[in-house]
């Protein structure tokens, strides 16, 4: 997918996979959106087909889906543009805006498909595709109708430890304070990656700033419950 690195003038070509209901007609549009690894150099071995089984569940269900890899995952052209600095003073409300650009940026393209009906389209993520998303519901295009984010943030290191938490709290209060876009959020109960003891406060933060919350708990799944969403038989 084509899309233009904000604030420059080349264009970079995504990876990305379409996922579409087979009946030729038009069908609105879905944007899904992945994490990002603890370990860096697992980014460039990253594919959209992990996504195969969600994608496949929201298209049976009517949905155009597209799976994108932004800059710096996979085999998408440009440099990696979701640092957040050091854990002593990250900057993740920054980090998550560059995340929501390609999101927008993929949603602008397909909109222009055939396939793809005109009007409304929503953004799903998980882990940092989540956070990315949280991030563009406080920054929403026009046509963005709803978000959905499961197990959002930025952050964790190693499994219950998230450097810079207040930082992480803080980005979540500034995105709460623009974001009026209906945004469900999902969270399994032993997520060890973002726990029950840290997303209340992020919770918190959001909706206490003004965000259009609906939080929904799950209780536990498997192991971790970060991979509530991407593995196939929690769907």
């Amino acid at each position: 997918i084509p899309v233009r690195a904000p604030g420059g003038i080349r264009s970079l070509q995504l990876e990305a996979m379409v996922v579409r209901p087979g009946d030729g007609a038009a069908h609105p549009l879905l944007v899904l959106n992945h994490g990002s690894p603890r370990n860096s150099n697992d980014r460039s071995t990253m594919s959209p087909y992990r996504f195969w089984p969600q994608a496949v569940a929201f298209a049976r269900r009517g949905w155009v889906v597209v799976a994108p890899m932004r800059r710096g995952y996979g085999s998408s052209q440009g440099e990696w543009a979701e640092t957040y600095g050091s854990c002593q003073s990250p900057d993740y409300a920054s980090a998550g805006r560059q995340g929501a650009s390609d999101i927008a940026a993929v949603a602008r393209y397909m909109s222009g498909q055939p396939y793809v009906s005109k009007g409304k389209w929503i953004s799903v993520g998980h882990s940092a595709g989540a956070f990315a998303t949280v991030a563009l519901a406080a920054d929403a295009p026009n046509d963005l109708a709803a978000a959905i984010a499961f197990s959002p943030g930025r952050g964790s290191t190693a499994p219950d430890e998230v450097c810079g938490e207040k930082q992480l709290v803080a980005a979540f209060a500034q995105y709460g304070r623009t974001s009026r876009v209906p945004l469900l959020w999902v969270a399994a109960d032993n997520d060890h990656f973002f726990g029950p003891r840290l997303v209340p406060l992020l919770t918190t933060a959001f909706s206490g700033a003004g965000g259009n919350l609906t939080f929904v708990k799950t209780g536990a799944f498997s192991d971790d419950g970060h991979q509530l969403f991407t593995t196939a038989s929690g769907l």
